[in-house]
Parts: structure tokens; C-alpha cells; sequence
């Protein structure tokens, strides 16, 4: 019998990258500053703020016609 079972693949980030961030953790819009094979550094680009965090995003959709940084 088969089942549903969803498929999460890590997303392979590349610098200068802008992305945003749906959800309650580290939402907003970031700059790629930085990439290695655990972790990925982002900039804020409203404050400026940069961090360094353990790989953890998903891609779920890309916005051709997105107005980036969006603010607040």
C-alpha cells in the first residue's frame, strides 16, 4: 500500500542571493554573504546585522516580480 510522504530538500544557497524568509524564526529579507558546506552567512539589509547559521532553508517557491528589501 503506498503512502504520502513529503520530501524536504536543503537548498544550496549561492552568494549575493537575496532571498526571504517566511515564518516566526529569522523572517525577513537577507543577502547570501557567505556559503560552506554547513552553515551559511546572511546580511540584513535594512540594519545591516550579519549571521552565521547551520544550513537550514527549504525552497518552497521563487517570486520573479518581488519587490526586495521589502521593509517593514
Amino acid at each position: 500500500m503506498a503512502d504520502t510522504v513529503s520530501v524536504f530538500t536543503p537548498y544550496s544557497f549561492q552568494v549575493g542571493e537575496k532571498i526571504y524568509i517566511e515564518g516566526p524564526l529569522r523572517h525577513g529579507d537577507w543577502l547570501v554573504i557567505g556559503v560552506d558546506p554547513d552553515s551559511v552567512t546572511l546580511r540584513c539589509p535594512i540594519s545591516g546585522r550579519e549571521f552565521t547559521w547551520k544550513n537550514f532553508c527549504y525552497l518552497t517557491r521563487r517570486d520573479e516580480n518581488a519587490v526586495w528589501p521589502q521593509g517593514d
